[in-house]
């Protein structure tokens, strides 16, 4: 038996997205810019799209940019607002467990100038609002928190953020990195009080080099990119019309069933975690009930090696994680794990189960089969 258990990672394409990947690339072929039949097709398919994704979050079509992924999209928005705002203030606040392409964008911006704010969470990994309300300042022109944490499925209280932001400094900006949260959590922009808001095509059964970002329309913005003009000079570069269609059928297909298949994956989230803990020396990190993601399960497994138990694990065709899979190649201790204060000696024994709309019960029910087998025998292996 084969089950794939690291959705988070990337998810397997719907048939739909296959299907429209493979339209385009035999009909719709056309440079969206040529002023031709074949240009114009491939520039209404584009619209059509852009038209599906507005309608799942309710806002307008021309707020709706298009990129590579999840990480372009991360790092336009804080690049993007640095460089718009910088005579409005250079003051950016974050949080110490977003993922690298915030993390890492903010270390750019900080050697550009630019003044970072770090903010602790508590040991679910939500955001410590305490210290948010004593960092916004005059100065603050963006705070950007993720929607989901990829490693441990917090759900952070986004319209809690948003409020205490706007009410602090009502000229900050505020960006949601929603690359684990879109398709699993219900998110209106205008309504949670976002003004910016990065999703990625591969986390939710689209293809991988494509993604968007939400950039409220009364929300100025400069492009990292530049050359051709395309989508109002915000982006330029021949639009990636095949990745797009193949994104528009996902996100078509994903919300159409939203509430009954969220649904089903929380319960498989729930029954998993309570097999988990049948486990002795198993440790669930995160949020419970709604402060969880429904796709996601971080547990800690003392006396087992995370990289071995994913190996082992493998050996029995199930495939996990044991962390970020942008990081997973990496020695590096995770940064969530230690601002969530997970005891030292837990830190290397962290893996992550993550489901989707393929997901089964009778995978879970493997997997836990094969964990108590495989966590009995490397316990024995590591006291002798």
């Amino acid at each position: 038996m084969e089950c794939y258990l690291d959705n988070s990672a990337t998810t397997r394409c719907f048939d739909e997205t296959i299907k429209a990947v493979e339209e385009e690339m035999k009909t719709y072929y056309g440079n969206p810019s040529s002023m031709h039949k074949k240009g114009f097709e491939a520039e209404k398919k584009i619209r059509e799209v852009t038209k599906i994704i507005a309608s799942t979050l309710k806002c307008e079509e021309s707020e709706i940019i298009y990129t590579s992924g999840g990480t372009e999209a991360d790092n336009m928005a804080l690049i993007g607002i640095a460089r718009a705002y910088k005579r409005q203030g250079k003051h950016i606040i974050t949080s110490s467990i977003e993922h690298a392409a915030i993390l890492q964008t903010a270390e750019f911006l900080k050697e550009e100038g630019f003044e970072i704010t770090y903010l602790p969470t508590d040991e679910k990994g939500i955001v410590d609002l305490e210290e948010l309300k004593k960092s916004v300042r005059e100065d603050t022109i963006l705070v950007s928190i993720m929607g989901v944490n990829n490693e441990i499925g917090t759900v952070q209280p986004i319209e809690e953020i948003s409020k205490i932001v706007k009410e602090k400094n009502p000229s900050a900006l505020f960006h949601v990195d929603a690359v684990q949260a879109y398709g699993k959590i219900k998110l209106i922009p205008k309504k949670m009080g976002i003004d910016l808001m990065s999703v990625s095509g591969h986390k939710i059964h689209g293809p991988k080099g494509v993604g968007f970002l939400y950039v409220s329309y009364k929300t100025k913005i400069k492009p990292i990119i530049f050359g051709g003009g395309q989508q109002k000079a915000l982006r330029s570069g021949t639009e990636n019309v095949c990745g797009i269609m193949g994104l528009g059928a996902a996100v078509e297909k994903l919300f159409a069933t939203f509430d009954d298949d969220t649904k089903r994956m929380r319960e498989l989230r729930e029954y998993m975690i309570e097999g988990l803990l049948k486990i002795d020396g198993v440790r669930i990190n995160g949020g419970q009930g709604e402060e969880a993601a429904p796709h996601i399960v971080s547990a800690s497994i003392s006396g087992v090696r995370a990289e071995v138990l994913l190996h082992s694990l493998e050996d029995k065709g199930i495939y996990i994680s044991s962390g970020s899979a942008c990081a997973s190649n990496k020695p590096a201790v995770s940064e969530t794990l230690k601002a969530i204060s997970l005891p030292k000696e837990l830190l290397d024994s962290t893996v992550r189960f993550s489901f989707s709309v393929f997901t089964s019960k009778e995978e879970i029910d493997y997997t836990l089969d094969c964990l108590k087998e495989i966590i009995e025998k490397l316990r024995m292996y590591v006291r002798r």
